[in-house]
């Protein structure tokens, strides 16, 4: 690809490097055989009760001995001392995270703040849920607020969570998205104070979500009843219906 078509293609941030891939580490990291570690960024780990299904040889058929271009938006490592960024397979430019989300093997990371690129990601997400690939064959990867049970029981887990927003109400510095009447089981949403701006401007004010049917990506914490905390605007997604 010449520099111009890299330009219009989503998530071809700026270079950081190329290689080969030697080991995959786990589902979402390889090592280089120049000894680097890559950190597979926009991706959280789908898990699954499935046996058949292994993200992590799916990412060994797709890499190991394969050369890769690393693009990305910042080449700082994380505290563990990984490359963060997005994987390119060579020679055909196959984006590795589209590629897993689009197997069903992978759920978007809302931490992805470029929309085009995010864009692109949610669509492959999308096209694997609709085709019941991968984890998607299972109809309760997603879970319903409905059952604050199956969520607690994910508690650590990054997962995707549907339900009618029954109320937002605001207690400190935390605004809340209530899904039922008991605190101390129900499952709801915490909105840090901070996190409003970033999601009002994304039309997104906690009052206007009542009544709506969302879907909530994070990571569950265990507060009494399950939480998941949004900091970003691509946590939640609006739905349709009622």
């Amino acid at each position: 690809m010449t520099a111009n078509t890299l330009a219009a293609v989503p998530c071809a941030f700026e270079p950081q490097g190329e290689g080969r891939v030697s080991a995959v580490i786990d589902a979402r990291s390889v090592r280089m055989e120049d000894g680097r570690e890559v950190r597979l960024i926009g991706i959280e780990p789908a898990f699954s009760e499935k046996p058949d299904l292994a993200p992590t040889q799916a990412l060994t058929a797709m890499l190991i001995g394969h050369d890769v271009r690393l693009t990305g938006r910042d080449d700082t490592p994380d505290r563990y001392g990984r490359q963060l960024a997005f994987v390119w397979r060579l020679p055909d430019d196959t984006l590795v995270q589209r590629e897993l989300l689009f197997q069903g093997l992978a759920l978007v990371s809302p931490t992805v703040d470029d929309k085009e690129c995010a864009a692109a990601l949610m669509a492959a997400e999308g096209t694997a849920r609709d085709a019941k690939r991968g984890i998607w064959a299972d109809p309760t990867v997603i879970k319903n607020t409905e059952s604050p049970g199956d969520i607690l029981a994910g508690n650590g887990r990054f997962m995707l969570v549907e339900g009618k927003v029954l109320s937002a109400r605001q207690s400190g510095a935390i605004t809340y998205l209530n899904f039922g009447r008991s605190w101390t089981r129900d499952f709801a949403v915490t909105i840090p104070k901070q996190a409003l701006a970033n999601l009002a401007a994304a039309g997104l004010v906690p009052k206007s979500l009542e009544n709506k049917r969302i879907r909530v990506r994070g990571f569950v914490e265990a507060r009494t009843g399950p939480r998941i905390e949004v900091l970003r605007a691509g946590q939640i997604e609006i739905l349709g219906g009622k």
